[in-house]
């Protein structure tokens, strides 16, 4: 017989444990990549405007680049389990440690120079143009004497 999946891992576990026993929930690597860098895009004014959300981590850890018209957005955050907290052990630890990233096709047009960014209150904003016009270069003949 088959137990529904709302019921976790073992039916009977959830339901025969004191809650005292149960040992607490930690969220695996792929649940955490579901939550963070959550990303609305919008348009405005001729730009592409991302908003990704990067909770608790520093503008020195994450990084940007654009290559072959991709954007990538890295960031990673390392947790220092030697060291101890002076209040005493953790009973429970929730919050991400490790590294995450995402990419966006953008175009092969844009340079490093057209994409803008900005971090504040845990939100990196990156703005770019949608569409980039550069000049054409005139073809230039060389003059053959004869």
């Amino acid at each position: 017989m088959l137990v529904p999946s709302i019921f976790g891992e073992d039916l009977f576990d959830d339901f025969m444990r004191f809650p005292a026993m149960r040992e607490p929930h930690r969220p695996s690597a792929d649940e955490w990549r579901k939550v963070l860098m959550k990303t609305d895009i919008r348009e405005v004014d001729g730009n592409y405007e991302l908003a990704v959300d990067l909770p608790g981590f520093d503008k020195e850890q994450m990084k940007l680049h654009l290559k072959d018209g991709y954007l990538t957005i890295e960031a990673s955050r390392t947790d220092d389990k030697d060291t101890k907290d002076e209040n005493g052990k953790y009973l429970r630890r929730e919050r991400y440690a490790g590294s995450c990233s995402r990419t966006f096709f953008v175009g092969k047009d844009l340079t490093h120079e057209d994409i803008h960014a900005k971090y504040d209150n845990g939100v990196l904003k990156i703005t770019f143009p949608k569409e980039v016009k550069r000049e054409v270069e005139e073809k230039k003949y060389i003059s053959i004497e004869g």
